[in-house]
């Protein structure tokens, strides 16, 4: 993180408490969210620990003076710590993992629960088909991830249903983090002409998968080779919903993109040259799209942050980024030891990385000198030692074994049972 926003964290807020100053508040908030409970009593205790260790005073176990001092942080510290943090990584990523000299970029969305209480469900309602009471509140989360190094380079949160919340929509606000040196990969459900349209026009490269509604006529356009050519796009009648008609209008009325099929699969690009970007490459290439996938999953499972635990709306907006700046220092430390020791990032185990610092992070911060330099070669030496990726198995069926405890499904609210 730079200075200058460790600074403004520092100096930022009425700070109440001696023990938990706004710095101390956010190491201790990223601890709990790495920590397998995610419970506030283990981040309070951590910091007992350290304090114990150093010679200061130790703490209360006593969680009110921590939840108080969290609610002190300034959101707009934590959200621009996510995105210094994740742009930092993919911006110094080594060479050796771009690809054709690009910085892949990855896009998509997901969804995220949250504790069923009046203040999240007036920001994030429930799914409308649910009975009251009974559903839990739903934010979607779309993000933008670096392919090199696995890092959140910004992200957008909003309701799941309602105007302006889908997966396109949140995506219109993140797209002027991407820039000239950056290649976008995403599905088809962001193929569209507006999405296509201000990418070029800001010099964004893209492959994307062609929508299953759009027939493809090989034989139009400027031919490639077989099934790839060039075509000339129209501007679409109808206004896409989420962009301003001020935005619409600016829009070219015709656009050139790059149509090829490989194996049945149509996809769109904007990298015209096809020597030297063959289809073959460009389809191999799309295929590792698929590790956002794989991303969501470490974030959202392996960080426990499918079901949030905070009660109010603007808290869920900071558990979420000190999520997300959780992941990004743990990709940090994966980059790090990965350059050291002439790894992938990509090659390295992700939650054998968390449970390496979270051991260590006590350990880190009452160590200094030569005894500190001796520990983090070590332990960037450790992070190495767990790589995945490579492994081979056979498939396996998607069915349960354990089977789940014979509770009824709970169908009405939760006072109703206890009347009845």
């Amino acid at each position: 993180l730079p200075d200058s926003l460790i600074e403004a964290i520092h100096q930022s807020g009425d700070v109440r408490s001696t023990v938990f100053t706004p710095l101390v508040t956010l190491r201790a908030f990223l601890f709990q969210v790495l920590c397998s409970t995610g419970a506030c009593k283990e981040a309070v205790a951590h910091i007992l620990i350290e304090r114990i260790s150093l010679n200061y005073d130790a703490n209360s176990m006593n969680t009110g003076p921590y939840c108080k001092a969290r609610l002190r942080l300034q959101l707009p510290h934590l959200e621009e710590a996510v995105k210094s943090s994740g742009q930092v990584l993919h911006e110094e990523a080594s060479k050796d993992w771009l690809w054709n000299g690009y910085r892949v970029m990855l896009v998509d969305g997901t969804t995220l629960l949250m504790p069923d209480t009046a203040s999240n469900q007036k920001t994030y309602p429930q799914q409308s088909v649910q009975k009251p009471g009974v559903g839990f509140p739903i934010v979607r989360l779309v993000g933008l991830l670096s392919l090199a190094t696995g890092s959140c380079v910004d992200y957008a949160i909003g309701p799941y249903q309602g105007k302006r919340t889908g997966e396109t929509s949140l995506f219109s606000d993140l797209i002027q983090s991407l820039c000239k040196q950056d290649l976008l990969l995403a599905d088809r459900y962001y193929t569209s002409y507006a999405n296509i349209a201000l990418l070029t026009r800001q010099g964004t490269s893209l492959v994307f998968r062609q929508q299953s509604t759009v027939k493809s006529d090989f034989r139009r356009g400027q031919r490639l080779g077989a099934k790839d050519h060039i075509i000339s796009v129209k501007k679409p009648k109808k206004k896409t919903v989420w962009i301003s008609d001020a935005a619409w209008a600016e829009l070219p009325d015709n656009l050139l993109v790059r149509e090829f099929s490989v194996e049945g699969t149509v996809y769109v690009t904007t990298l015209m040259d096809a020597k030297t970007y063959p289809k073959k490459s460009l389809t191999e290439l799309y295929q590792q799209r698929w590790q956002i996938e794989v991303d969501f999953r470490s974030i959202k499972t392996q960080m426990g942050i499918e079901m949030l635990r905070c009660k109010t709306a603007e808290m869920v907006k900071k558990e979420i980024a000190v999520h997300l700046l959780a992941y990004n220092l743990i990709r940090a430390n994966l980059a790090r030891a990965a350059c050291l020791n002439d790894k992938i990032p990509r090659h390295l185990s992700f939650m054998a990385a968390v449970q390496l610092m979270r051991n260590t992070a006590s350990l880190c911060i009452t160590m200094t000198g030569a005894a500190l330099g001796r520990l983090m070669p070590a332990l960037l030496m450790a992070i190495t030692q767990t790589e995945v990726g490579k492994r081979k198995r056979p498939n396996q069926p998607r069915v349960i074994k354990r089977r789940p405890k014979a509770y009824s499904l709970m169908m009405k609210r939760r006072e109703e049972y206890a009347t009845s």
